[in-house]
């Protein structure tokens, strides 16, 4: 079942938007290395993605940002701060997903070392990637927070939630209402690039995807 974006005395959707983006590169990324909660920092190209984007974002006038507190979704938030004269809150709620034994190990050695619970995520399987949280968790934790500013927002009002890949994409399912086995369905998104989601009167709806994409393959512990 879709989210509804009615409240509890049956107001239809007000036309609320909320825009979901990803940090800039770090240097795990380029590694291909699983970063999960690690606090890694952004590289200096990651910097110039998130003005980059920051310029782009800024003039859809959001109205909200709120952001992971691991520095490399913070530190992309701040370029849109500084552009709009918004705060950031920050809430780790919205931080990556925690994955255990994975977490620096590269895209190679995850297989090598971890190839049938790599397979079976995969699959869309129910998996504690190195011993850390289910996808339904990081949901369970993270679109609850989209929610709640979403409903703060103006009419025709709009949210920046900056965050991580694998995040993002859970978040989005849920909100989506789509099965867990089907989240896989939505691709990754490039370093600093953007999904929006839009509220109509069943919920909400996917209105673009990897929005703002660079001709780069996407990096990150989302594919």
């Amino acid at each position: 079942m879709a989210v509804s974006s009615f409240s509890e005395a049956g107001r239809p959707g007000r036309g609320r938007r909320v825009i979901l983006w990803r940090h800039g590169q770090t240097l795990w990324n380029v590694e291909r290395r699983f970063q999960g909660t690690t606090d890694v920092e952004l590289t200096e190209t990651g910097v110039a993605q998130a003005r980059r984007a920051a310029r782009l974002l800024a003039s859809l006038k959001p109205d909200t940002i709120v952001a992971s507190d691991l520095k490399r979704a913070a530190n992309t938030a701040a370029e849109l701060a500084t552009l709009t004269g918004l705060d950031v809150t920050h809430d780790e709620a919205l931080r990556e997903t925690y994955a255990g034994v994975w977490q620096g190990l590269t895209h190679e050695e995850i297989i090598s070392r971890h190839g049938d619970e790599y397979a079976a995520w995969k699959r869309g399987e129910p998996v504690r990637r190195g011993g850390g949280e289910l996808e339904t968790e990081v949901a369970d934790r993270a679109a609850p927070v989209v929610l709640r500013n979403a409903e703060k927002l103006p009419e025709g009002g709009t949210l920046v939630v900056v965050s991580h890949g694998g995040t993002i994409r859970t978040t989005i399912g849920r909100l989506l209402g789509l099965d867990p086995r089907a989240w896989e369905s939505l691709g990754g998104l490039s370093n600093c690039c953007w999904s929006v989601l839009g509220e109509g009167a069943r919920g909400w709806r996917l209105l673009e995807h990897n929005a703002g994409t660079l001709p780069e393959p996407v990096l990150g512990d989302d594919d």
